[in-house]
């Protein structure tokens, strides 16, 4: 089973999210969190998919290149992004309250879209690979923004919501893909890569 092949490795979320934390966890997969310090670039031209590939993949990268000196086992890095396209805008996380709600009254009553890129790199494997939903929005009041960034300041989240808090149950109308990618985490995507990976490595090894 690819939880048992998992065990060959030490691997390291290199994501300071909690909803990060709790997918993975919830997966069964045994990891340790180090928060990656990559600068985060990206160039204009990029597509909505290309940004959140780069950006998962420079985070594994520079959390794998910081580590592999003194791992004693094998290194399994998984990086992550996400973001959120309404508009054909890129609506990353809100740097306050103002701007929180500035996003939240762009997506009220309309369909945006929720990218997740994922990178799992390891001594002789880098994987990248993303995932998208379709999200709609019912119509919301300033009474229900200002309700939600009160009382649960969204500051850490990407189009400055959370699919799983009060404003997915309240707002979310329509979702076309996956829950968990809306999340942060596209479980289904990842499970999938590790165990390309982990076959990869046994026919390998």
């Amino acid at each position: 089973m690819l939880l048992d092949k998992l065990k060959e490795y030490s691997v390291v979320l290199a994501s300071k999210s909690p909803r990060r934390q709790e997918l993975l966890r919830g997966m069964g997969v045994e990891f340790v969190v180090c928060p990656s310090d990559a600068r985060e670039m990206i160039l204009p031209q990029w597509n909505p998919d290309e940004v959140v590939r780069q950006l998962a993949s420079q985070k594994a990268d520079e959390v794998y290149d910081r580590l592999v000196p003194e791992s004693e086992k094998q290194l399994l890095v998984i990086g992550g992004d996400t973001i959120v396209v309404a508009d054909g805008r890129v609506l990353g996380k809100p740097h306050d309250t103002e701007e929180a709600a500035r996003m939240l009254r762009l997506l009220s009553g309309r369909i945006h879209r929720v990218y997740s890129g994922i990178c799992i790199r390891t001594a002789s494997e880098k994987l990248v690979d993303h995932d998208v939903a379709e999200v709609t929005f019912a119509p919301l009041s300033d009474d229900d923004i200002s309700y939600y960034v009160e009382r649960y300041h969204p500051l850490d989240k990407a189009g400055s919501y959370g699919v799983q808090e009060w404003i997915g149950y309240r707002g979310i109308s329509r979702l076309e893909g996956s829950f968990y990618n809306v999340m942060g985490l596209p479980t289904h995507l990842l499970w999938n890569m590790l165990e390309r990976l982990c076959g990869h490595s046994a026919t390998h090894a």
